[in-house]
This record gives C-alpha cells, structure tokens and sequence, in this order.
C-alpha cells in the first residue's frame, strides 16, 4: 500500500481509538467525542478515495456509504437525541453499500447466505422489541431488513468472485451487523458499559474493511 494510504489508514485507527477513550470520559472532555468520532470515519472515507478502484462506481457508492455514515456519527452523538435521523443516514448508507456490492454481481444472487444475517436480525429485533417505542417500532424493523441485505449481497458477492477484496467487504458487512446488534441491545434492552468500546470498534473496522474493498488489488 503506497505511503499516503498507510498514513491515512494508521490515522484512521488512532483517532478512532481516541474517539473511544472519548467516550468513557467525564463532560469537561466531551468535546473530544465531537472531534474524534467523525474525523475517524472522513478519515477512512479519504482513504477509499485516494485508492485506485477496480471500479470507478463501486469506489463512490462506497464513498457516498462512508459519507452517509459521517452524517450518522453526527447525528447520534449530539446532545438532543437525534436517533431517528442517525438511524435514516446509515439506511442511505447501507443502500449505498448494496448498490456497490451489487456492481456486477446479481442482487440476491446467493440468497442462502442471506439467512443468517435476516436470522441474527431478527433475534436482536425480538429482544429490543418491548424496549422500542411504537413509533420507532416500523423504522427500525426496516432499518434491520436492509442492513441484513446489505450484509447478505456482500456476502454473495464474495462467493461469486471470491478474492480477498470481495472477502473484505463481507468481513466488514457482516461486523457492520454486529456493531448495529450491540448497540441496540445496549440502547433498547440492557445497558452495559463495554457496549460503547465494542459497538465503535466493530463499526470502524467494518468501514475500514469496505473501503479497503475498494482497490484494485
């Protein structure tokens, strides 16, 4: 990898360390959150775009998923709950990503490995059911259909091309669920306090592997 995608990769997984501890420390240092988080994610989105793509599309769908993303992180560490717009960035995002993992490949083209992601979905959804208010009840029902697809083509995708690229996007799909899964079952059922550390590592990783998926090899 040349020098500035190791630098801007590096940088990626420091801030986003930074933006971790941020969050287990006390509201004088709050601020740090609000730098941290989003630097992380336009940080592995510089990333993607400064790789040379196998495919000009999938590179800025992925950017537009990444792009998406950053508006999320905004939107679910201000101040005044913002759940309902965070929760329609990533929507955007993961159908970004959908479009990307389905640039020649078919969409659903391997269903069965769409099982265990609609299966794990449908678990987290189950458990958060009682903690849902009624009016976020249909949001979040969708939101868990598209990210298990989005998990799901990436998983297909990789089976129909195979690669360590395609492999990549799969990992870092299939992390995206289980970054979403913890954070729910920390925000809706039971909170617990290592759900912050788990729920960010697991989504920059995630990030970080799809806008790896990107180059050229």
């Amino acid at each position: 990898m040349p020098a500035v995608q190791t630098i801007l990769g590096a940088a990626a997984i420091l801030v986003a360390g930074l933006a971790v501890r941020a969050h287990y420390l006390d509201a004088s240092s709050r601020w740090q959150v609000y730098v941290f988080k989003p630097l992380a994610t336009l940080l592995i989105l510089a990333l993607a775009l400064s790789l040379a793509p196998a495919s000009p599309s999938y590179q800025w769908a992925v950017a537009a998923g990444l792009l998406f993303s950053t508006a999320g992180d905004v939107f679910l560490m201000l101040p005044r709950d913002r759940f309902v717009a965070g929760l329609a960035s990533f929507l955007v995002a993961h159908l970004c990503y959908i479009g990307a993992f389905s640039i020649g490949v078919p969409f659903g083209a391997a269903p069965l490995l769409w099982l265990p992601f609609l299966a794990a979905g449908g678990v987290v959804l189950a458990l958060v059911w009682p903690g849902l208010k009624p009016a976020l009840r249909a949001p979040v029902t969708v939101y868990v259909i598209v990210i298990a697809a989005m998990a799901g083509q990436a998983a297909g995708r990789w089976h129909l091309l195979g690669g360590w690229l395609a492999l990549a996007a799969a990992l870092g799909a299939a992390l995206f669920v289980a970054s979403d899964a913890v954070l729910a079952l920390d925000r809706f059922r039971r909170h617990f306090p290592a759900a912050r550390a788990l729920t960010l590592a697991t989504y920059w990783a995630a990030q970080l592997l799809i806008a790896l998926s990107v180059s050229a090899g």
